[in-house]
């Protein structure tokens, strides 16, 4: 039995169980039922309630005792009676049926249309009449008043058998090519025939006239729906005295009101696939409507879904139980489906005991493999050195792999490795060593790198536990220490952090009391990991040990006292790296001006003309070599003022608390700036090649010539 929960309504499959190798033999499939307990376990309902290959068509008389399937290969018709659970008879056919009928309220009066166009009578002994329809049929419906038999097939004819005297009547001609289905309404008797070209068309069997015409077609197009081809009809069923249902062969199933000609609601499958068959359950207003893929349960209302049920195989029919929640499927495939949903109404008076032991059973997941063999591939096979046995009985080919016996597969497996016994021992043995040191006392292990950010992180961690624990409704706060994304900050040492950088002080200036605590904390978890690992090593019990308490002299401390003693430090700090820098400073400026000294001499040398240099206020006079290289400085460029101070080392950069930061800008100009600046360019350079020597215009009547204070002289 298999348990599925579809929109929160229960479906029980009774025809589950476990599934058996094709291959076996009859005589292995027994020893298997005999031995193998899964098998005996399996709920057979019906006995033997199966076909040789498929099952066609499945009906249930109208006393409920009976159930009638037809299928093949070869053509034949099983008759199962449910007071016995088991096969009462079975009658082989000449050709498959297409379809079949049931005239009486028990199996006495049978009616089969076959495939060859010959309508074959059955009695309660067997075969009793067997004639032929001039056309190939494929659906035919019995009126009860009159005893006749209306078959509708590939004609556009619908032809009259009369059972009460033995002879076909006159046929009633359609519109339509070919007629597809057709059903009687149980009320007032009105026949409906569905042709191929999408309409449904109405006859009155008393008149032999036709009354109406609906074009289903064009309806069944809604929003959305991709047009194939003219939809044709597939099934049509009808319930109660007005109500319709009409399935097409694109998926649609049409709900009509015989007073209208437009539907009252139109249902897609959505899977393109012809309807096959319809059925209306009362008591709860729903409507079964089935196609090669699936079952789909809906209200007939709103449309709304129940429930839907997709077996393994492709369906050809579907006979639900009357008064009943139990269904059954004929399928492409040699078992025929049985489906209990209690939603839809107990169980039938044959088997009420599903009702009291579906209330016990729980939704319990099956393998899907088979269980006595193992699936291996050609690698899994290589590994294992079986692959010597390509070709034999003991291997059977599947796919892209092989079907193994599950024996020997574990045989091999023991033998290619011989210790995964001691392996699996150890490792339970390990376990169970775990299990019982949880009763100890449980050491906190810490990580290599930034162990006391983690202590820190830790104690956070269980104050907000705590704190979420006396609230009824908190919630667990995710740990830094448990989250991949940070977990390198604990393992990589690049990402240690400094405690003597002045960043760190800065933004941490009562870290040095906290982490006083923490340092004893840590030292103590240190001692109770070093005991805890002394006495695995010994399989002892650890002794009890008194938790040392700690110092409360440090919290009477206040923490701004903590703060002006960092920043006083810092400036100590700071004016000492001040001095240093200036003293490196001034003995790079005192070698610059004895290598500038020399320099200036030997251009004295050359030039017999006095120099004069201007001394701006402000700035102190230390020597005319000092002087000569702040004008030097000043010609110079940035980027040449920067090497030199780099080359000195007299280069500073601004330390902050956040860490050394330097500055490097550029600015933008505009166009027209650079093109004003090309032209002045452009103008010197040519002023400079026009430009005549003034070096004649030199005076030579001696210092002090002219009316000028000033004791500098003229250069160009």
């Amino acid at each position: 039995m298999q348990l599925s929960n579809v929109n929160d309504v229960k479906i029980y499959n009774l025809s589950y169980g476990k599934s058996l190798p094709e291959w076996l033999s009859d005589r292995k499939k027994r020893q298997l039922q005999k031995k193998d307990v899964d098998i005996q376990r399996r709920i057979e309902l019906i006995q033997d309630f199966e076909m040789p290959t498929v099952c066609t068509s499945i009906k249930v008389s109208r006393d409920g005792q009976f159930v009638l399937a037809a299928g093949t290969y070869k053509p034949r018709v099983r008759c199962y009676d449910t007071y016995q659970l088991s096969l009462k008879f079975e009658r082989c056919l000449d050709s498959e049926v297409v379809a079949f009928e049931v005239l009486s309220d028990d199996y006495s009066k049978l009616v089969f249309l076959h495939c060859d166009r010959h309508v074959e009578f059955h009695a309660q002994h067997g075969h009793y009449y067997k004639t032929r329809i001039p056309k190939f049929g494929r659906d035919f419906s019995y009126h009860y008043p009159s005893c006749d038999l209306f078959f509708v097939g590939m004609s556009s004819e619908v032809y009259r058998l009369n059972l009460e005297q033995g002879r076909f009547l006159n046929s009633l001609q359609t519109d339509a090519v070919e007629n597809n289905v057709c059903d009687i309404n149980p009320v007032h008797h009105l026949f409906a025939t569905g042709t191929s070209e999408g309409r449904v068309e109405c006859w009155d069997p008393r008149t032999r006239n036709r009354v109406g015409v609906l074009d289903c077609a064009l309806s069944s197009l809604t929003e959305g729906t991709e047009v194939h081809g003219l939809p044709s009809i597939s099934a049509l069923k009808f319930n109660g005295s007005l109500t319709m249902a009409v399935g097409t062969s694109t998926g649609q199933v049409l709900l009509y009101d015989l007073r209208s000609n437009r539907p009252l609601l139109v249902k897609d499958h959505f899977y393109n696939l012809p309807i096959k068959s319809l059925n209306f359950h009362d008591q709860l207003d729903l409507i079964v409507s089935a196609d090669s893929k699936i079952i789909k349960i809906w209200n007939k209302d709103s449309g709304k879904l129940f429930s839907s049920i997709q077996p393994q195989t492709d369906i050809n029919d579907v006979c639900m139980y009357p008064n009943s929640g139990m269904l059954f499927t004929a399928n492409e495939d040699p078992k025929m489906n049985t489906f209990y949903i209690p939603a839809l109404g107990p169980a039938p008076r044959w088997c009420s005991f599903l009702d009291s032991l579906t209330e016990e059973l729980e939704e319990s997941p099956e393998s899907t493999v088979y269980d006595d063999y193992k699936f291996v591939t050609r690698k899994d096979l290589e590994n294992l050195g079986l692959s010597h046995l390509v070709g034999s009985s003991l291997l059977r080919a599947y796919m892209h792999g092989f079907f193994m016996d599950i024996r020997l597969y574990h045989k091999v497996k023991t033998m290619a490795n011989p210790f995964a016994y001691e392996e699996y021992r150890k490792d339970k043995i390990r376990q169970k060593i775990e299990e019982s040191r949880t009763q100890r006392v449980n050491v906190q292990k810490l990580p290599k790198v930034n162990k006391e950010l983690a202590l820190k992180l830790m104690e956070e961690g269980d104050q907000e536990a705590e704190l979420a624990s006396r609230k009824k409704k908190g919630k667990d706060v995710p740990s830094i220490l448990g989250d991949d994304r940070f977990k390198v900050m604990f393992e990589n040492p690049d990402f240690q952090v400094d405690e003597q950088s002045e960043e760190f002080r800065l933004l941490n200036p009562i870290v040095s009391k906290v982490g006083q605590k923490r340092k004893k904390k840590l030292r103590l978890l240190a001692q109770q990991e070093a005991a805890v690992q002394q006495e695995a090593d010994e399989e002892e019990e650890p002794e009890g040990r008194a938790s040392s308490e700690e110092d409360s002299s440090d919290d009477d401390k206040s923490w701004v006292e903590e703060v002006r003693e960092q920043r006083r430090l810092l400036w100590q700090e700071g004016r000492d790296r001040r001095r240093l820098e200036r003293k490196e400073a001034d003995r790079n400026t005192v070698l610059l001006e004895q290598k500038e000294g020399e320099g200036e001499k030997a251009e004295r040398k050359k030039t017999s003309q006095p120099q004069f240099y201007q001394i701006k206020a402000g700035e102190e006079f230390r020597s005319f070599g000092d002087m000569a290289r702040k004008q030097k400085l000043q010609k110079a460029s940035l980027e040449e003022r920067l090497k030199l101070e780099e080359n000195s080392g007299t280069v500073n950069t601004v330390d902050t608390a956040v860490g050394s930061k330097q500055l490097t800008f550029t600015l933008k100009k505009s166009e027209q700036q650079r093109k004003q600046q090309q032209a002045e360019r452009e103008h010197h350079e040519e002023r400079k090649k026009l430009r005549r020597s003034a070096g004649h215009l030199s005076s030579a009547r001696g210092r002090g010539w002219g009316r000028g204070r000033g004791r500098g002289s003229v250069h160009y």
